[in-house]
């Protein structure tokens, strides 16, 4: 709590949904539900790319390094939520809330620029299947995952410190439930224009620069479609690219719209509502969206639930 001198002793007090104590409870049980739906779907995805060599390709490489970016997301914010909503404290350690800040800003830039990755890999899929194999190598998969881990730690290994520093004369209460780069903007007594500005600077690479990637490669996924005579064949290069179209959806229209909210009190309610649904919502629903109509998880899966089988019946005799 906050000290008579307007310190917090180091820690922030993350102020969350308290102004509805009613609405904390369901929060509360919802968001366990989806919690758990969401590591368990996310390491499904890992554990069975691992696995199944069938499932050694590019697509699900990067889709495993999509569920581990959900994983990070997930894990740096809820389970200190859950904490919150259950009992009448809402503190969280100055390191608690680096470490928060830090995996937001990471995760937040990689998974940008690993969602054009992932539509350059559908582009050559579906446009130059001949040629798949030797452009997507192993190597400059690698590469590509690399670089897209690298930016966005830079990216917050550069804004992090900037924000922090950022000066609160004392205020401690973020009206949010975990800490993010513009709920500790708002707090600040500073001018915080260069923050923002290098925000926005930073921005272009990170995010623009990626959306405008993904759109010239599922147009160009689009037209390559539509080209195809068989039904039989769009409906296979459908299904192949609306999983990833629906998941980079999901992901900017949350982010954009966030962002550019006016920084009143209604979009903050909208805020924190935004942040649960691509911090929580979104990792439980990319393993569904990419696995729903994919044959080849569907067969991994049956896999290893018969070797499962297998090893039981043999335990029985």
């Amino acid at each position: 709590m906050e000290r008579s001198n307007g310190s917090c002793g180091g820690d922030f007090i993350l102020l969350g949904f308290s102004d509805r104590p009613k609405l904390e409870m369901v929060l509360f049980v919802v968001n366990i539900v989806f919690y758990f739906l969401a590591v368990t779907g996310n390491w499904t995805i890992i554990f069975l790319s691992l696995v199944d060599p069938l499932l050694h390709t590019p697509m699900y490489f990067f889709l495993s390094n999509l569920s581990l970016l959900d994983l990070c997301y997930t894990t740096s914010s809820i389970p200190q939520m859950l904490v919150n909503l259950w009992g009448p404290g809402k503190t969280i350690s100055y390191v608690g809330c680096v470490t928060q800040l830090f995996a937001f800003l990471s995760v937040g830039g990689i998974e940008c620029i690993l969602l054009s990755v992932m539509a350059y890999d559908r582009f050559v899929a579906i446009c130059k299947p001949l040629h798949y194999t030797a452009i997507m190598h192993p190597q400059l998969c690698l590469q590509l995952a690399a670089f897209a881990w690298l930016s966005g730690v830079a990216n917050s290994v550069l804004m992090s410190p900037l924000t922090m520093s950022l000066g609160r004369c004392g205020h401690c209460r973020i009206n949010h439930f975990v800490c993010e780069m513009p709920a500790i903007i708002r707090i600040s007594c500073a001018d915080t224009g260069r923050v923002e500005g290098l925000a926005f600077v930073l921005a272009i690479p990170i995010v623009l620069v990626p959306l405008a990637l993904i759109l010239v490669s599922y147009g160009l996924v689009a037209a390559a479609v539509l080209r195809i005579q068989s039904a039989a064949g769009r409906r296979r290069a459908f299904n192949t690219g609306s999983s990833h179209v629906a998941v980079v959806c999901l992901f900017y229209s949350t982010i954009i719209y966030m962002y550019m909210q006016p920084g009143n009190v209604a979009s903050q309610d909208q805020g924190k509502f935004l942040t649960l649904f691509y911090c929580l919502v979104t990792p439980t629903l990319n393993p569904v969206i990419y696995t729903l109509r994919n044959k080849d998880v569907h067969g991994a899966v049956r896999k290893v639930l018969g070797k499962g089988r297998a090893v039981s019946g043999m335990e029985g005799h």
